[in-house]
């Protein structure tokens, strides 16, 4: 085999950053699921970032340590899901570069239909919609249906703000899939350490000319009694300061 081919042959090296935090019921569930996942032609380099949790989750991410797929990052105290991925951004290596909670709401069979635009070299960006083909409610709560409804309104709100300030259309630019090319964020520096920092990463990335699109996921959202971590009040005033912050400031 030339030296060519045999580079072609090379499998591309995918980066997952799973930040983990207070997840001890679905985190060994989740974890042995991401560590078995394959996908042809992608190595696959899984970073979990555990942020010191309370409930024995970091035993179970420590328990990971050695296995040749998995680089473990413990941090000293919790500051955030945003500080621990920004983290993680830190120790990886791959060409393409995916965010993943511990928490069993999204489905990793649709890593292989995200990558798939990238891998073809049609899109440096993409994001997992997860309202899928239709429907304007992706959130819905047996157990607390107020929540879900605040939480659909409130959403789509802030999607038309984001929107509207970046002069593009999404339909969820908050998903947690978001992949991405490792060198979109060449030059780029990042802040938030909340879920803010989901903003503050899509406004610089497309302020930056990498426009995502969207491709239909599957998801099934948890309640706050199943462990959902934004607070009504708190979040919702830094995803705006966010916007208005990383869409003004110079990159």
């Amino acid at each position: 085999m030339s030296a060519s081919a045999a580079s072609a042959a090379k499998p591309r090296v995918l980066s997952v950053v799973v930040p983990v935090f207070n997840e001890r019921a679905t985190a060994k569930e989740s974890l042995d699921a991401i560590v078995a996942k394959t996908i042809p032609g992608w190595e696959l380099e899984i970073i979990m970032v555990e942020s010191n949790s309370t409930d024995g989750t970091r035993d179970i991410v420590i328990g990971y340590q050695n296995h040749p797929r998995v680089k473990v990052v413990l941090e000293d105290k919790p500051s955030g899901k945003g500080h621990a991925v920004r983290e993680g951004f830190k120790h990886a290596t791959g060409e393409v570069m995916l965010i993943q909670d511990a928490d069993l709401e999204y489905d990793l069979a649709d890593y292989d239909i995200l990558l798939a635009p990238i891998a073809a070299g049609r899109q440096a960006f993409v994001l997992g919609s997860r309202h899928g083909t239709g429907g304007w409610a992706m959130r819905k709560f047996d157990d607390q249906p107020l929540h879900a409804l605040l939480l659909n309104t409130a959403h789509w709100t802030f999607t038309l703000m984001i929107n509207v300030s970046l002069g593009i259309w999404l339909r969820d630019p908050f998903t947690m899939y978001k992949v991405f090319r490792r060198d979109c964020l060449d030059g780029l520096t990042f802040e938030c350490n909340r879920f803010d920092f989901d903003w503050e990463l899509l406004i610089k990335l497309v302020r930056k000319g990498h426009r995502p699109i969207e491709i239909p996921i599957s998801y099934k959202s948890r309640s706050f009694k199943e462990g959902k971590k934004i607070t009504m009040f708190r979040d919702p005033l830094t995803w705006m300061w966010a916007l208005v912050k990383y869409r003004c400031v110079r990159l």
